[in-house]
């Protein structure tokens, strides 16, 4: 399979892989070395693919139970909705992050107005051939990141959310959403680089006059300096060389997940 057909930036080669649907499936499918596919957000995969076994979470990986385990492969905006409806307050600030549960645990997807780490109450990581369960001041997280245990899937996670009026949760929805109307629509995979502390790297990006900068298919977005978008047949080399091109004019620091 070629992973650009999986990922939101649409480049990555091929790779061998497993759709999993249970427990026991994981366990199996662990057996060799892996990496696991959330969304395909966050995520660049370069053209020669990989040569791990790449993991798909779906089944009961996708169940999920507001006020009990919510699986892994559930798809966060989806969440972000449904807690809405049944007014619970917790995940509002992560309106439009295009990712899977157990992906944004791992990277504490987030906006400026809230990040994963802080709706989480327990998290279950399948690693060494069993299923842990840690507190979140556990997982070391940080500004896009975590430190679960070493080859550790996020399985399933149970959230902190609080009883609020609906009309409430959708007036700060309303806010975050106000927020996101700069966003490109094209293909992405989101934010490519990290925010220095206390700056914008959209901003920054915008200033040194790199908007628009194209490299094959790929182009930094005229309409967010953040964001790399594929204008139909981008490969990761043309996204890379962008990246590079970036990185000599600003200290950036690229947010994305690289494979391999």
């Amino acid at each position: 399979m070629l992973l650009k057909d999986y990922t939101t930036l649409g480049v990555g080669g091929p790779a061998e892989l497993w759709t999993v649907e249970t427990r026991e499936e994981l366990k199996r499918a662990t057996e060799a070395p892996y990496r696991v596919l959330g969304n395909g957000s966050n995520l660049l995969v370069l053209d020669e693919g990989v040569p791990e076994r790449v993991i798909r979470l779906a089944g009961e990986f996708r169940t999920y139970d507001l006020k009990g385990w919510v699986g892994a492969g559930t798809l966060l905006p989806l969440l972000v909705q449904e807690a809405a409806r049944a007014g619970l307050s917790g995940l509002e600030g992560l309106l439009g992050i295009p990712a899977q549960v157990g992906g944004a645990v791992k990277m504490n997807a987030g906006t400026r107005f809230g990040e994963m780490a802080d709706a989480l109450e327990a998290v279950e990581v399948f690693h060494d051939g069993a299923f842990h369960v840690y507190r979140p001041e556990e997982l070391g997280f940080g500004y896009r990141k975590s430190h679960l245990p070493p080859g550790g899937i996020v399985t399933r996670v149970r959230l902190k959310l609080k009883e609020r009026p609906k009309e409430e949760i959708l007036r700060r929805m309303a806010e975050v959403d106000r927020a996101r109307k700069g966003q490109p629509k094209r293909k992405s995979a989101g934010c490519a680089f990290k925010n220095p502390p206390g700056q914008s790297a959209g901003r920054l990006i915008d200033e040194r006059g790199l908007k628009g900068l194209r490299v094959g298919d790929a182009m930094i977005s005229l309409e967010h300096g953040n964001f790399i978008v594929n204008l139909g047949q981008a490969r990761a080399k043309d996204v890379l060389e962008l990246v590079r091109r970036v990185q000599e004019e600003l200290p950036l620091e690229l947010e994305w997940e690289v494979w391999p």
